[in-house]
């Protein structure tokens, strides 16, 4: 488990919400708690079932802090390449960070904007946080 919470503060936690003590948590209980923007249906439908046992209350608390993690790695990330802090990359943006990084050349500057191009889905030339992550993960998966 990467996070802050070892296994035994997990265990502490499930404990505390599990107050019928059957060794369950239910969805409804466990959004209630934590106060999540999901409702409980978008939630069942993620982890497949209405209730969680301690091992499902783990694994998902750790997919959980995985993603969180994964977030934060790319909002630095994102960081990086918008040079003038306002949200979103342009082209020129992203040109200069990879040419500082020795991955671009003025030869490749229709490339940069085929690239916005494809990945811009609100269509107003620049790539946001969410086009950005998912141009990063679509990149990495492939």
């Amino acid at each position: 488990m990467s996070s802050a919470l070892n296994k035994k503060d997990l265990q502490r936690i499930f404990e505390k919400l599990d107050k019928s003590g059957d060794g369950f948590v239910s969805l409804e209980e466990l959004l209630r708690r934590i106060g999540v923007e999901f409702s409980q249906q978008e939630l069942e439908s993620l982890v497949g079932k209405p209730r969680l046992d301690l091992d499902e209350f783990l694994s998902l608390y750790d997919s959980i802090s995985n993603i969180i993690e994964e977030e934060g790695d790319l909002a630095k990330a994102f960081k990086v390449f918008d040079l003038n802090g306002d949200g979103l990359i342009s082209c020129e943006e992203l040109e200069s960070v990879l040419g500082r990084l020795g991955l671009w050349d003025e030869n490749s500057g229709q490339d940069c904007r085929r690239m916005i191009r494809f990945y811009d889905t609100n269509f107003d030339g620049f790539l946001d946080f969410e086009e950005f992550k998912s141009m990063l993960l679509r990149t990495v998966s492939s």
